[in-house]
């Protein structure tokens, strides 16, 4: 069997499977995994660019998610009138005060000569600043949250269509790679690994902390949707009578016309990351990367600018996990800054582009796709097993008990027990890079 027939096999195996859940289930669920699989196969792109292009070994995936989950309120709600017109300026004018009191220090270090006066005007300037930023953050912290605080009490966003908050918050998580990775990317390894997972907590800490900037812990809903709703499908008489004709439910045919309007948005975007990310990976920068992928010290030897390469490539998978943070906030319709967990955003992102193939962009996809149809389906199928398994048992009993409640815990079982098997069978994935 050729290379490109295994490949186009395995994406008809993983599009039956979830095709089969379509007949079997129903198409609402179906397309739900479509949809989300195609987020999925974006973060795992993000992630495949840093590792699989050029080694970078970056755990912290679940801040860059989270940025561009912040984006679309950032962008996509409305402003909250009485706390603009309060303190709104107020708070511009801390942030100010706030990169002043980061910035102003680090010039008057580069411009002054080594020394003890350097050294005493630098920790006096840290000092100074903070104060000031903090007498001018707190009280328009405390005004804002004050702000009919059981459905506001944040600045709110800009009320702009929330499909621009998609590149905003690539360009957020953009800006944020670029910061850590002038401070990270000199560790290697499991260092830089250590690091960016900090980092990544210290964002989630932040927005589950700063109730003026998203509501915090309080969740930010009703986030704007790019696509029609439910209930406003429902209230069209053109579209109930359509979807009659033809025979179907309102109720069901207008949740199905909604997924089908996002999973067009979403494979979109995925075909143009696709495509734009084999041009870059066919091109000499593209060769470039891998040899230094492969061996930096070689590289650096050829004259190749190794870390500034580096930062590249980590501000450029940085960004399109950005991006796919933004559409899944989108989907979902609300901001939980608690659902932020390295299960869901790290470990699984990880075990999608290592089952899928390291250095392969289709690896990636195929692997988004098929690690999220098990993530969502492996539990209520292992409640199954486990009612078969236990019929002929008696109500109480003991073993009955423990394997029922074992069911709970099949998601983690089966992607370790995937993991296993690829590693051992196809230790480069199901799709290697070429």
């Amino acid at each position: 069997m050729s290379v490109a027939m295994k490949n186009t096999l395995l994406f008809v195996v993983v599009f039956g499977l979830i095709a089969a859940t379509g007949f079997q289930q129903s198409w609402n669920v179906a397309l739900g995994i479509v949809n989300m699989g195609l987020i999925s196969a974006i973060m795992a792109m993000g992630v495949n660019m840093q590792w699989g292009y050029a080694g970078l070994f970056n755990i912290g995936v679940m801040g860059f998610v989270a940025l561009g989950g912040l984006a679309t309120v950032l962008v996509g709600m409305p402003h909250t009138p009485g706390a603009w017109a309060a303190v709104g300026p107020g708070m511009l004018l801390a942030l100010f005060a706030g990169f002043a009191a980061i910035f102003v220090p680090i010039l008057v270090y580069r411009r002054m000569r080594p020394g003890r006066r350097r050294a005493i005007a630098v920790f006096a300037l840290l000092v100074l600043g903070f104060f000031v930023f903090r007498s001018l953050f707190d009280p328009a912290v405390k005004a804002i949250e004050a702000v009919d605080s059981a459905r506001t009490g944040y600045l709110g966003g800009l009320g702009l269509p929330v499909l621009i908050a998609w590149p905003v918050g690539a360009l957020i998580a953009a800006g944020a790679a670029w910061l850590i990775a002038k401070t990270a990317l000199g560790l290697r390894s499991d260092y830089l690994a250590i690091a960016t997972l900090g980092i990544a907590e210290i964002i989630i800490a932040v927005m589950k902390n700063e109730e003026w900037l998203s509501r915090g812990v309080k969740n930010v809903n009703g986030i704007p949707r790019p696509v029609p709703y439910e209930l406003d499908l429902r209230a069209d008489p053109g579209f109930v009578e359509r979807v009659t004709n033809w025979g179907f439910d309102p109720v069901t045919a207008s949740t199905i016309y909604v997924k089908l309007c996002y999973g067009a948005l979403f494979v979109v975007v995925l075909l143009a990351l696709i495509w734009l990310a084999e041009k870059a990976l066919k091109s000499p920068w593209g060769r470039m990367m891998r040899a230094i992928r492969d061996n930096e010290v070689a590289a650096e030897a050829m004259g190749k600018d190794v870390t500034a390469r580096h930062l590249q490539i980590f501000i450029l998978g940085s960004a399109v996990c950005g991006l796919a943070g933004a559409m899944m906030t989108s989907l979902e319709g609300l901001l939980t800054p608690a659902s932020y967990q390295p299960l869901r955003f790290t470990f699984l992102v990880w075990v999608m582009v290592i089952v899928g193939g390291s250095g392969n962009n289709f690896g990636a996809v195929l692997g988004g796709f098929l690690i999220w149809f098990l993530w969502v389906q492996v539990e209520p199928l292992g409640l199954w097993l486990m009612d078969w398994i236990t019929a002929g048992m008696s109500d109480g009993y003991w073993l009955k008990d423990h394997l029922l409640e074992s069911a709970a815990h099949m998601r983690l079982l089966t992607m370790g027990l995937i993991l296993v098997l690829v590693l051992r069978f196809s230790p480069r994935g199901l799709i290697p890079e070429r």
